[in-house]
Parts: C-alpha cells; sequence; structure tokens
C-alpha cells in the first residue's frame, strides 16, 4: 500500500485553491498599489498597507519557489529584489516623512509593475486582439478610479477617466493635469502603462492585417502546388500505363545457343550432367583403329 507523499506548502495551497498562481500573484500585487497612495497621503503607518506588502510578498515567494531552480539568473535575482523590496516596504516608516522610504517604495513598485505584466504575458500575445481590448479597457478603468481617488481637480469618475485617457495616450491638452505629489506619481506609471498597452494594441492591429495578406499569398501558393502535383501524378500514371501496353504487346523472343552459353550460370542451378555413354564410346572406337 503506497501512502500518498507529502506536498510542499506552496502546491498544496495552490492546488487547494484551484487558482493559476499567475492570477493569485497578480491580485496581490495589485493590492501593493492602493497600499503605496494610502502612506504616501495619510502620513503615518497603515496596519492595511503593512498587510498587503507582506501578503503580497509571501504569495510571489510561494509561487516562484518550486520554479525557482529553472529560472535564468536575472529573472530569478528580479524576483528576489522584488519579494526584498515587498518586506521593507512593509517595514519601513511612512513615505511622506522619509524621502528614502519613499524612493525604494516606488523601486518596488517598478519591479511590481515588471511581474504584473510577465503574469499577463499570455495575453499580451501578437494575435490576442480581443484580450488586449479588454486589458487596455480595464487598464483605463482603474487608472481614472486611481486619479479620483488621488486628484483633487477630478471630481468625478468621468473625469478621472478622461485625465487616465490623456496621460495614457500622451496627449496632454491642458485642462487637467495633476497637482499632488500622490497624483504625480500615479501619473508616471499610466504613462508607462498606457504606451504600452497601446503599443500593443496598435501593433496586434497592424499583424492582423499583414497575417491576413501572408495567409492569402500562402494559400495562393499551397493551391498552385497541389494543382502541379496533381498533374505530375496524372502524367506519370499515363506514362506507366504506356509501358504496360507496350510490354503487353512485344512478344518474348526464345534465347539462341549463342545467348544460352554466354548467359552466366545461376548461383544455384546445377551443373549440366554429362552423358556416361561417351567414355565407352572413345574407348570402343580406340580399339576398331588399333
Amino acid at each position: 500500500m503506497r501512502f500518498p507523499q507529502p506536498r510542499s506548502l506552496s502546491l498544496f495551497a495552490f492546488s487547494a485553491w484551484r487558482l493559476p498562481r499567475h492570477w493569485l500573484m497578480l491580485c496581490s500585487l495589485v493590492g501593493t498599489v492602493p497600499a503605496f497612495y494610502i502612506e504616501l497621503i495619510s502620513g503615518e503607518r497603515s496596519l492595511v498597507a503593512v498587510c498587503a506588502y507582506l501578503v503580497a510578498a509571501s504569495t510571489v515567494m510561494l509561487a516562484e519557489r518550486p520554479r525557482a531552480g529553472r529560472m535564468p539568473h536575472l529573472r530569478r535575482l528580479l524576483v528576489q529584489l522584488l519579494i526584498g523590496g515587498l518586506v521593507a516596504a512593509a517595514l519601513l516608516p511612512p513615505s511622506s516623512t522619509s524621502p528614502a522610504a519613499l524612493v525604494l517604495r516606488s523601486l518596488t513598485a517598478v519591479l511590481t509593475l515588471m511581474h504584473m505584466v510577465w503574469c499577463l504575458r499570455h495575453l499580451l500575445a501578437r494575435d490576442s486582439l480581443p484580450a488586449l481590448l479588454g486589458v487596455a479597457l480595464v487598464v483605463l478603468v482603474l487608472c481614472g478610479a486611481g486619479f479620483w481617488w488621488l486628484e483633487p481637480r477630478t471630481p468625478t469618475l468621468a473625469d478621472g477617466l478622461w485625465l487616465a485617457f490623456t496621460t495614457a495616450a500622451t496627449v496632454g491638452y491642458g485642462d487637467v493635469v495633476p497637482s499632488t505629489a500622490a497624483s504625480k506619481i500615479f501619473a508616471v506609471f499610466v504613462v508607462l502603462l498606457g504606451f504600452g498597452i497601446l503599443s500593443l494594441v496598435t501593433a496586434s492591429i497592424a499583424a492582423m492585417w499583414v497575417e491576413t495578406t501572408e495567409r492569402q499569398v500562402e494559400h495562393d501558393i499551397l493551391r498552385d502546388l497541389h494543382a502541379e502535383i496533381g498533374h505530375l501524378r496524372a502524367e506519370l500514371h499515363a506514362t506507366h500505363e504506356k509501358l504496360q501496353t507496350l510490354q503487353r504487346r512485344r512478344p518474348l523472343r526464345p534465347l539462341s545457343r549463342a545467348n544460352r552459353a554466354s548467359r552466366p550460370a545461376q548461383p544455384g542451378a546445377a551443373a549440366p550432367r554429362r552423358s556416361a555413354c561417351r567414355p565407352a564410346r572413345r574407348a570402343d572406337r580406340s580399339r576398331a583403329q588399333a
């Protein structure tokens, strides 16, 4: 009787929840975004922010531990820096009172953004235009909600969405601009996210048109190739039938004695038998002559 082998904590947790670890990491890392601004705006330590940072660090560590040995060196280093930055962000003083803590939390936010993009890499493929449009819409709504929360000049959600769109598209009309430190820092990440997502959407649309043309050209080439192969098969079949007809009409000629003599003997053929009466006849002739 075989007993089940004990599993590691990470495998047991993620198999019990029945959710992909990428989505769990993404949700935990998204929770660090409001935690960053809660400490920046309130000016004091927040238990919610500390818990968000620690939960994100634990989730990333448990999710990446089973495949840490197969990671490239650079990616493993970035994951270690992210975990260390999240733990440090939970332990450091508020960002409004410590410039060093603000810088460290900002660098941790950049690493968090990179890891979030890596978690969504299967949705950011070139041929997934609907998924890209959905991600762009979700990012735009979240950025608009963030500006609505952080910027006092956007009293409504519509104003926050408008500011998020103009910031992500790098248009900058100037009618509404970030005025606080928190909204300015948030605008930096919105520009980075918007530039990357809008570039992916436009590239996916262009690739879709190019792939349509390439598929049509490949279809025409394959159709011509199949037609040529069909003609070659028909010609080969006709030639084969002509050869068979010629072989049937041509009569088989018997071999002459010279051809039989020059024909090499087969390796398994028996040697011709010599007549046993020839020596006796020769002996009688020699006696008669004597």
